[in-house]
């Protein structure tokens, strides 16, 4: 057993250096994609939860207990963003 693998890493010497530079930039490419899907992933999460318009609707509290008067159980969450009972703030009295 140990003479055949002895004889196969003797076969397989000139070609050692290249095997092992093609699986250490190999494991790196792997790395970086990884890294790049995770990054694109987390900024299309991101611009999802960004459309989530609760913080200007009228309805929406702000205390941690009750935050929407409306639909308490989807507020702040993905399934507001097409929410049908959404008003705009008027903020026109703060301006002033």
């Amino acid at each position: 057993m140990f003479q055949l693998l002895y004889v196969l890493i003797y076969a397989l010497q000139p070609y050692l250096d290249l095997i092992c530079f093609c699986l250490a930039w190999g494991l790196m490419m792997i790395l970086a994609w990884t890294v790049l899907s995770a990054v694109r992933e987390s900024f299309a999460v991101a611009k999802r939860l960004h459309q989530i318009p609760c913080s200007n609707c009228q309805f929406f509290t702000g205390d941690y207990r009750l935050k929407c008067t409306v639909h308490p159980s989807v507020a702040n969450s993905e399934a507001a963003i097409n929410c049908m009972d959404f008003c705009e703030k008027n903020n026109y009295m703060t301006r002033v």
